[in-house]
This record gives C-alpha cells, structure tokens and sequence, in this order.
C-alpha cells in the first residue's frame, strides 16, 4: 500500500527563467457520447485513465442530470489547487490547519458584455483554529501564489489548434 504524502515544500522555491517551466501536463479528451454533444452526454477520458466520468447537462439548464459537469469539474480543479497551495504555504509558516476547507463556487451565466456565455467564480475558505489576522495573511498569500486564481485573475496561455487529419485517425 502506497502511504500518501503532501507534495515536498521545495514546490514553493521560486523559479528563474524565460519560459515557462512544466512540472507536469496532462490530457483530457472529452467525445460526444449519445447525444452526440460533450456538454449534454460526453464522456471524458485523462490520457493516463484515472479520470473517466460521464458528463451531462445540469436540470438548471435543461438536461437530465445524472452526471457532472464541466462547471463542477472546474470547481473541484480549483478548490483541490487553493486547497493544496493554502496547505503548503501553511507548511512552510509552521500554522498546522488540520481541518481547513475551500468551497469554490462556480456560474455558468449569460455575459452582459457579448450576450453569450462567462464563468464566475467564488472561493470561501474556512480555516477553524487559525486567528483571523494569521488566517487572512494565509489566504492573501495564496491568492498570489494559486495558479488556479492567477489564470481567473490574468487570464491564461491558450492555444486553440485543428488536428490534422492523420492526427489520432481524425478527419
């Protein structure tokens, strides 16, 4: 049986360089399922297979439910990185915070700007024991260092590319 350890405090050691230095990278594909639409039946798959979960359209949007959602996945994403980088951090300044929660909440909605869609998001953190002065010192220090909450603030590098046709049998 595999013990599990938090990640090593070393994560916290700046980096110095000119471009962007990946730790680790990750794919998920997401097919259509029997609606044929990833939103509404999809399915998505990580390349290593530890993620396999069956998506579906929330009843507040007119599906059925039954399965989650790109909003949902999005939140545990986000509240899972505030949650890690508040612990290491935590670590690092000797503030034990055994019992620690992060909620993030996320909307889908309508943009007021385009009329199509935006994502906003809420994070509330609990931090029971911890005085309050300590615990908001904690959170604004992991605001700036959560890459979850720095793509939200500052956007993030996308690129968004066709496949070639010989690309994994796509046409």
């Amino acid at each position: 049986m595999t013990t599990l350890r938090p990640p090593p405090l070393s994560l916290l050691d700046k980096y110095h360089g000119q471009d962007t230095q990946t730790l680790y990278s990750t794919t998920v594909t997401v097919t259509g399922g029997d609606a044929g639409h990833g939103r509404a039946s999809g399915i998505a798959r990580s390349d290593d297979g530890n993620l396999a979960v069956h998506l579906r359209l929330p009843r507040a949007l007119g599906g059925p439910g039954g399965g989650t959602n790109p909003e949902q996945l999005f939140a545990a994403g986000y509240a899972a990185c505030f949650h890690g980088a508040l612990s290491l951090l935590a670590a690092r300044a000797g503030i034990p915070i055994p019992d620690a929660s992060v909620d993030v909440t996320v909307d889908f909605g309508r943009d007021p700007m385009d009329g199509l869609f935006i994502l906003t998001a809420r994070t509330l953190i609990r931090l029971p024991g911890v005085e309050r002065a300590v615990a908001e010192e904690l959170v604004r220090n992991t605001e700036r260092f959560c890459p979850y909450t720095k793509m939200a603030r500052q956007g993030i590098e996308n690129v968004v590319a066709l496949a070639q046709p010989d690309d994994a049998g796509q046409s």
